[in-house]
């Protein structure tokens, strides 16, 4: 029998899609390159549309069973005073962005999938290259020479996306790609009580701090344009407690041991024009790779699979054919792209402010020493970016 769909890619977009779509009767093979899920940086942050679309498919009690720790404050320092604080939940009885462990979480998707008889996880299975008949993408070809034939391939391969390249969908990238290194280091005793997410700017640094769903400290150190070129030889210990209010410079000094190597992320924010060829499908960041601003990439790519599976669930189940299903793939596209490009503009005004502060250090010494002044107005500012970037743009409901 032929598998009804193949997804490329095990991360929160294929994993959810194929639990999504095997729940419904749907044959299912989920490929990933991967021997397991054990990356450096994974995306932690469920903002209250990330939880609602878990909840949607009726995961939320999945959440509960993994590692998670939810957020209760954001705080902003600049020249280590503090500009302004905003607690969680930010909405009158929302729910607080929650830290989860994707590793676990993933784990759990596929564990559950894998009780379904018309599930297949294969594991450690590079994709080489899509199968075509007569300009229809018709499954794909692994690495090993494997071959697995499909009515629809969708790719949710990431910002990398092998599938994307070999269905030669163009992405178009945004200015604001940047490097971030990506630490992990010793909890600190500062984060028993609350786990606040800190944004702290020093002179022409700038970086965020948190404790992780699994305890650890993590911290992003923003690499822009010629800044620090030669980041390997630098003192990290030293370089991060120089920036730092006295608690956390400490806590560096003290730990300097158990701050990891860290690791370069070259961060691409783009869209394709295209996110859809016929017999072939683009979800997440292979069709749209997210800033790390406010954690988007998560939760962007499990709207995308609510939406899909709207479309999809319909025409596969009842065997509707081919064109039917490559007739509805641009609508899924239509129905997506106007949150993505909402959310993408959202994150691109909070990279400007930050680079902007960090280019003057007029602003910077009047943000820094007027706070108690201008914190109220820059915090109610921030405040109406989050909500589209923290609820979403468009209503997005599970119907099938």
């Amino acid at each position: 029998m032929m598998t009804q769909v193949v997804i490329v890619g095990a991360g929160p977009t294929g994993a959810t899609l194929a639990l999504l779509l095997v729940k419904r009767g749907i044959t299912v093979k989920l490929i990933e390159a991967s021997r397991n899920f054990r990356r450096v940086f994974r995306g932690e942050g469920l903002m209250p549309s990330g939880l609602d679309a878990l909840e949607q498919m009726g995961l939320s009690s999945m959440l509960e069973r993994i590692p998670h720790r939810s957020l209760d404050a954001w705080e902003f320092l600049i020249d280590n005073n503090k500009l302004f604080r905003v607690d969680e939940p930010m909405e009158l009885g929302g729910k607080p962005t929650t830290l989860v462990s994707q590793q676990a979480l993933l784990g759990a998707l596929i564990s559950e999938a894998n009780t379904y008889s018309h599930f297949e996880f294969m594991q450690s299975a590079p994709v080489q290259d899509l199968l075509w008949n007569e300009q229809r993408v018709c499954g794909v070809k692994l690495g090993d020479g494997r071959s697995i034939s499909a009515d629809l391939v969708i790719g949710a391969d990431g910002r990398n996306s092998i599938v994307r390249q070999r269905a030669n969908l163009p992405l178009e990238e945004q200015s604001q790609s940047f490097d971030i290194l990506w630490f992990k280091l010793a909890d600190s005793p500062h984060f028993e009580s609350e786990n606040v997410f800190y944004s702290i700017l020093n002179g022409r640094h700038a970086f965020a701090l948190f404790q992780g769903s699994e305890g650890n400290l993590q911290v992003g150190w923003a690499l822009h344009e010629n800044a620090l070129k030669d980041w390997k030889q630098v003192d990290w210990p030293l370089m991060l407690a120089s920036v730092s209010p006295p608690w956390l410079a400490l806590h560096f000094q003290e730990n300097a041991e158990t701050i990891e190597r860290p690791v370069l992320l070259s961060v691409v924010v783009g869209r394709c024009p295209r996110w859809s060829v016929p017999g072939l499908l683009l979800l997440g960041d292979a069709a749209h790779p997210m800033s790390p601003i406010r954690a988007q990439g998560i939760n962007m790519a499990l709207r995308d699979v609510i939406v899909a599976a709207n479309y999809l669930v319909p025409l596969l189940r009842e065997g509707l054919g081919h064109a039917a299903i490559d007739a509805n793939l641009p609508q899924i596209q239509a129905e997506r792209e106007p949150e993505i490009v909402r959310a993408q503009q959202l994150q691109s005004q909070e990279a400007e402010m930050a680079q902007l502060l960090g280019k003057s250090a007029l602003m910077r010494w009047v943000a820094s020493n007027f706070a108690h002044i201008l914190g109220d107005r820059v915090r109610s500012s921030w405040l109406n970016r989050q909500r589209e970037l923290r609820q979403g743009v468009t209503e997005v409901k599970l119907i099938v």
